[in-house]
């Protein structure tokens, strides 16, 4: 069937269905959000003498459940005014309004009279062959449409999404035997092309497949720590980055989530799961059961497994709970040999194996959390899914996960594996010992395409749609054509080549220059288009400030100097090549990061792209290009004598502040990306393979290079005016130091072109000597090192 999804209708304003309705707002669907009529007027409605009938009291639920998910951090729109698309109103009254929507989703309370209620009356106003899913996630689906019409069970299943549902990329969707094969193929192409999700489809068992395998594993470490005599400050810092989960890793999780939450869905998963082999995992502890006693749920009552204060002198400390006083106290700076062994490890594979490996107590507690999670995720096949890739990719995508259990098991080897487990009562499933007859593994490579075990056939198959998308993991080994330290030059085919950054956080250093500029000299030779793209964590934090602080504390100012015109002059290389150049960021792309995407013919940002010029925050100015190119682009902005001061004034707050983009979409408002010639994707899988694409186009449209512009107005002294007495009133006002107002100074006589009598017409190349020159300038100074040297020591920008 050939469905359009132009409208969708979200059924339940709550925590999740709001956000919902946000989620599609971001990508420019428009939604009708309904939740109940209130039963009773409040006192403001009283005071105000209005009555029950009135469109304000009304709608007052809706209203006040979507204006409190708008205050939510971080936000659940990519853009403020995006909430303009979300129309409001109450299930009473608007309930017919679902007609002339393509989809509806029900997201009310987890109670089966209360939704079969809803669905009834939803089936009086629904178009025929209208998708209608449910976002349960503690009901069976298949009951959900009983007593409903043929049609209507034809067009449901389950989509589960999870919260929040902008930044968790997991969809969940769960059909009922009536399921009609076109709707689960069109949403889950729906759901990963348009809502940017990675998309699963699950079995009908409870908690389905994210939920069942993330809160067995929460509740081994709850029982693990009770059982070894372990904190919650200590399982918190065993139990996250280390090994490859979110940073708040098991008890700040729990606190954010909710303890009330977990325990739902922990307590009903025991009372259901009768053949689960390991249901006792999902029994409640007696201190837990104390907590939810004293309604310790976590942040939504400010206190839970950890609890924020202020100390006498204002500062706010986080205390974390002893379960055997139940009391708060201060934590403590934990140093744990065998965690600081594995932090060395670059790789998060060779981490786990040095955590597993010995016979202390850490050691122990690692092998029984991992051996007991792989044991049980083999037990879990054929009963909540088919397909082991699946279980990886829910808990990467619904749970944050660096790498799926099952990923995590081939990289220690099932031989090494198993006779451990067995050792600790912990014996995988029949399946696995095939396995190790077969000697084989439960992902391979084959050309180029990830394959998993598939158990009824015994056979490698190769995992579907991802032959759809081009993935640097699977072709690094084989189509790398250069690499350093820092960076690879890896083969896209069709003449494309693709410049992948692979160093701490993705900072820009000395390689990775000399890799920009061996990716040019190498397109230039054999290739015709050059992408960059990387599958880090983040695009690119920025440039190294360790080097840039070494130098300038040993004052080598003519190696500073030379540094910098050499990143100068990469990025108009970049700029200026004889092909398509395309950079593709995701997450943060700040400072240089930043830089080179500004230098490149097109961006295709992901959606999540976080983009700034924050260099002003360390004490310096950019000075890889950036403050040329916001010069440059304010003066191709620039039409009309009464808006152009205005246009300066933006661009110089956008550097000056160091502002940095909570969305691609806020960072064309900034000026960091250009209307009419970036694009954004919302799917982070799809970015490489459609900036390839990108750059076939361009090529296939007959790709010229600009020419470097010598026409760009600066103007002079009539911006730097601006500048002088907005930093004098700052500092007067309190709100700047009298350094700050130097930076400012600084900065403003770059985007002015410096102390000219009037607009002027200059180069690129002017304004990059100005760039340098302040550059050099500010890191002379007392004031800048120290600031440098205090961000280093905080961590709070990389050493290398």
């Amino acid at each position: 069937m050939n469905f359009k999804i132009k409208q969708v209708a979200v059924l339940g304003s709550g925590v999740m269905g709001a956000q919902i309705a946000c989620h599609f707002a971001n990508i420019g669907i428009k939604v009708l959000l309904l939740d109940i009529a209130p039963k009773e007027l409040d006192e403001k409605e009283i005071k105000l003498g209005l009555d029950l009938n009135h469109p304000k009291v009304r709608n007052r639920i809706t209203n006040q459940l979507f204006v409190r998910t708008l205050k939510l951090k971080p936000n659940p729109l990519y853009k403020k005014a995006f909430a303009k698309r979300v129309s409001l109103g109450n299930l009473d009254d608007d309930l017919p309004k679902i007609a002339g929507c393509d989809w509806i989703i029900e997201v009310v309370i987890e109670n089966l009279n209360i939704k079969k209620s809803l669905y009834e009356k939803i089936e009086l106003y629904r178009k025929e062959n209208t998708l209608i899913t449910s976002n349960t996630s503690g009901i069976p689906i298949q009951i959900l449409t009983q007593d409903r019409s043929e049609n209507f069970k034809q067009f449901f299943c389950g989509t589960h999404f999870f919260n929040p549902p902008r930044y968790l990329k997991l969809l969940e969707i769960i059909p009922t035997k009536e399921t009609k094969q076109e709707v689960i193929d069109f949403l889950s192409y729906y759901g990963e092309r348009y809502l940017g999700k990675s998309v699963i489809e699950c079995k009908d068992t409870p908690a389905f497949i994210a939920n069942r395998i993330g809160i067995y594993s929460m509740m081994s470490v709850v029982h693990l720590m009770e059982k070894m005599g372990f904190s919650i400050q200590e399982m918190d810092k065993l139990t996250g980055i280390i090994i490859g989960r979110p940073k708040s890793a098991t008890f700040r999780t729990c606190d954010v989530v909710g303890l009330d939450t977990l325990v739902f869905v922990a307590q009903n998963l025991q009372k259901v799961l009768v053949h689960d082999e390991s249901k006792d995992t999902f029994l409640v502890p007696e201190s837990v059961q104390k907590m939810m006693a004293l309604k310790w749920f976590g942040s939504k009552t400010k206190q839970g497994f950890y609890k924020k204060v202020k100390g006498e002198d204002g500062q706010s400390e986080i205390l974390s709970l002893n379960l055997d006083t139940f009391e708060y106290q201060a934590q403590q700076k934990l140093k744990i040999p065998e965690f600081e062994k594995a932090k060395a490890l670059p790789s998060l594979t060779d981490r786990i194996r040095s955590l597993i490996t010995g016979e202390s107590k850490i050691n122990q507690f690692y092998q029984k959390l991992f051996f007991g999670l792989f044991a049980y995720i083999s037990h879990r096949i054929p009963e909540i899914t088919d397909d082991l890739y699946k279980i990886d990719e829910a808990m990467c995508a619904g749970f944050a996960w660096e790498i799926g259990p099952f990923e995590i098991w081939d990289s220690l080897g099932l031989e090494k594996t198993v006779p451990k487990m067995e050792k600790l009562g912990m014996k995988p499933a029949a399946w696995i010992y095939d396995m190790m007859k077969n000697k084989t593994s439960f992902y391979q490579l084959q050309k180029g395409n990830s394959q998993f075990y598939d158990i009824s056939s015994k056979t490698h198959k190769t995992i579907p749609g991802s032959e759809q998308f081009i993935s640097l993991k699977n072709i690094r080994s084989n189509q790398t054509i250069w690499k350093n330290e820092a960076c690879s030059v890896i083969n896209l085919g069709d003449g494309v080549l693709n410049l992948e950054f692979h160093t701490k956080m993705n900072t820009i250093g000395s390689e990775i220059i000399q890799g920009i500029n061996k990716a040019i000299e190498l397109t230039e030779e054999n290739h015709q288009a050059l992408i960059i793209s990387n599958e880090g964590d983040n695009f690119s934090a920025g440039a190294n400030i360790g080097l840039v602080f070494m130098l300038a504390i040993e004052q080598e100012y003519e190696e500073l100097d030379m540094v910098v015109k050499t990143f100068q002059n990469t990025m108009l290389k970049l700029k200026y090549a004889s092909f398509p150049v395309i950079a593709a960021p995701h997450n943060m792309a700040l400072g240089g990061g930043c830089e080179v995407t500004m230098h490149c013919d097109k961006v295709i940002a992901h959606a999540e792209t976080y983009i700034g010029l924050v260099e002003l925050g360390v004490g310096i100015i950019p000075a890889g290009g950036g403050s040329k190119e916001f010069a440059l682009r304010l003066s191709n902005e620039m039409q009309t004598d009464d808006v152009r001061i205005n246009r300066f004034k933006d661009k110089f707050l956008t550097i000056g502040q160091a502002k940095v983009s909570t969305s691609a979409h806020e960072a064309f408002d900034l000026g960091y990306l250009r209307k009419d010639v970036d694009e954004i994707v919302i799917s982070r899988k799809h970015q490489l393979k459609y900036a390839k694409q990108s750059a076939l186009l361009m090529l296939e449209r007959g790709y010229t290079p600009p020419i470097p512009p010598k026409d760009i107005t600066v103007l002079g002294k009539e911006g730097l005016s601006l500048v002088y007495s907005g930093a004098d009133g700052m500092q007067v006002g309190n709100f700047i130091s009298e350094y700050d107002k130097h930076l400012s100074i600084e900065l403003g006589k770059i985007l002015s072109g410096g102390e000219l009598n009037e607009p002027t017409l200059v180069s690129e190349n002017y304004l990059l000597n100005l760039e340098r020159k302040a550059f050099i300038k500010l890191c002379q100074q007392k004031k800048t090192l120290e600031r440098m040297q205090s961000l280093l020591q905080k961590g709070k920008i990389l050493r290398n």
